[in-house]
């Protein structure tokens, strides 16, 4: 796993010296834009409208629009002697309880691994937060960006998760139309709550896949081996439902069969106590 960042937690007169490690991937088809004549990668140059020319890296400047056509630039260095020195730490602020903390604030997650003669403190702040179920409220300083982060034990080790600051989440008041809902009927209410229950399992992530990218990885593979006669397929169509009783209801006799393991377990028995008079 290659190590992204190192430096150390610190919190009080404790330093931990870590390393961090990216947690997730992204495995989108990543596709490149070719010319259709002669299959070549498009390239793409930067160039400014007005000169009509091709700008190099030298001859590009930051700049804030604050008025549309108005800009006021900025020099690297301007922002440097803002940011000042970049302290290679995760700087726990506090510590707070992790069901206090939305989900909506999660933003990216990295593994947290002990790094030289680190490995005592670590597992040391591991089992302490594990043992108070807290988490530690963090900054840090990742790709030139001052980060909210939060640490917290996962499985074996520690967790980083970058979070959004709170004007970085936008509100659910200036959703269209949130202010219009409808009164809850009592009896679709109850319909909504069974079949939600009834299609309640424990979570196993695995269970969930990306079919559309595994069906065009299949596809170019078949066009790269030079196989075709690629089949569509087809797909059950659907019956519009305006009520929506009617819908719950439909839904919960279409999942019945496989809601629950314990009708398994009763046709089981039935079908042993068949067989056991027939041999007796």
């Amino acid at each position: 796993m290659h190590t992204m960042w190192k430096g150390s937690i610190r919190f009080g007169l404790v330093h931990i010296p870590i390393k961090l490690y990216a947690a997730t991937e992204e495995k989108g088809v990543k596709f490149r834009l070719l010319h259709q004549k002669c299959s070549t990668p498009i390239k793409y140059s930067r160039v400014c409208p007005h000169c009509d020319v091709e700008v190099s890296n030298d001859d590009i400047v930051k700049g804030y629009e604050y008025e549309p056509g108005q800009f006021v630039t900025l020099e690297q260095s301007e922002l440097d002697s803002i940011k000042g020195d970049v302290v290679r730490a995760i700087e726990i602020l506090d510590f707070v309880n992790l069901h206090d903390i939305d989900s909506i604030y999660f933003n990216k997650s990295y593994f947290i691994g002990p790094h030289d003669n680190g490995e005592k403190a670590y597992a040391l702040l591991k089992q302490a937060l594990q043992d108070t179920e807290k988490i530690g409220m963090a900054m840090i300083t990742l790709h030139s960006k001052q980060h909210l982060a939060i640490v917290r034990p996962y499985e074996q080790g520690l967790l980083l998760e970058t979070i959004y600051y709170p004007d970085e989440v936008r509100s659910v008041a200036d959703v269209p139309n949130i202010h219009s809902l409808g009164e809850i009927n009592s009896k679709e209410l109850k319909t909504a709550i069974q079949f939600i229950d009834q299609l309640t399992v424990p979570f196993d992530p695995a269970a969930y896949q990306d079919d559309y990218r595994e069906k065009v990885m299949a596809l170019i593979e078949e066009k790269a081996t030079g196989k075709h006669g690629v089949t569509k397929q087809k797909t059950k169509e659907k019956t519009n439902m305006v009520d929506l009783l009617s819908a719950l209801e439909a839904s919960i006799a279409e999942t019945k069969p496989k809601a629950k393991s314990t009708t398994k377990t009763t046709k089981t028995k039935r079908k042993t106590k068949t067989i056991k008079k027939a041999s007796s």
